[in-house]
């Protein structure tokens, strides 16, 4: 029987990118189709409510948290540690609200994804939507990309825009950016245990040529 691939996802809220990557791998039965499942979900907040979201899903969770830990170091090593024990082929940041170690990032190196709630290298960090806002952009959006020790950069796999519309305040354009997440971070989690990425030059290929942008109501 082919080996079946471990995924592990981080959070720290709601989880609501690590609930449509779930909900997408029950609906379009990964673990039997694609020989991939959602091995566990792992929080460094201990009330984080995806936690429980998680379990109702039937989904393995752990709390981790990070501030019984001296030093980042000792927290990424402790994490490392409990991600390993599910052999993970891929893991997912999804609303990880961490800044992870060059040796965490290395461990992981090209099986490590996140989703940023940008048109990246745009407004990387945080308060992307009334950045986007108080510099008057038209476009925006949600880029899902393979990590590196720099701050939201890295191999970019798939991107969504959405525009900016007159009267949007960060609440709405937050609103409609994350229905964008849900879309293309599921899709990039497929092409990736699908064996559909490729990286070349710092840049990623889908290799069934399908398209790496989307945009709202498409």
């Amino acid at each position: 029987m082919p080996t079946v691939k471990n995924i592990v996802i981080l959070i720290s809220g709601r989880g609501s990118n690590m609930e449509a990557i779930v909900r997408s791998a029950q609906a379009e039965q990964w673990e039997s189709v694609l020989q991939a499942r959602i091995a566990g979900v792992i929080s460094n907040r201990p009330q984080a409510a995806g936690l429980a979201i998680a379990r109702d899903l039937g989904v393995p969770t752990l709390a981790l948290d990070h501030k019984i830990y001296a030093t980042r170091e000792a927290f990424d090593a402790a994490l490392a540690q409990a991600i390993d024990a599910w052999q993970p082929d891929l893991v997912l940041l999804a609303g990880f609200m961490r800044v992870l170690t060059a040796g965490f990032v290395s461990r992981y190196a090209g099986r490590l994804m996140n989703i940023h709630p940008s048109l990246l290298p745009s407004f990387a960090g945080l308060d992307t939507h009334q950045r986007a806002l108080d510099t008057g952009v038209k476009i925006h959006g949600s880029t899902v990309h393979f990590v590196t020790p720099d701050l939201d950069d890295g191999p970019i796999i798939i991107q969504a825009a959405v525009p900016v519309l007159p009267q949007d305040d960060a609440s709405t354009l937050a609103t409609r950016v994350l229905q964008q997440e849900h879309r293309i971070y599921p899709l990039a989690v497929r092409w990736f245990v699908e064996g559909q990425l490729q990286v070349e030059q710092g840049r990623v290929r889908q290799l069934q040529g399908q398209p790496q942008w989307l945009m709202q109501n498409e």
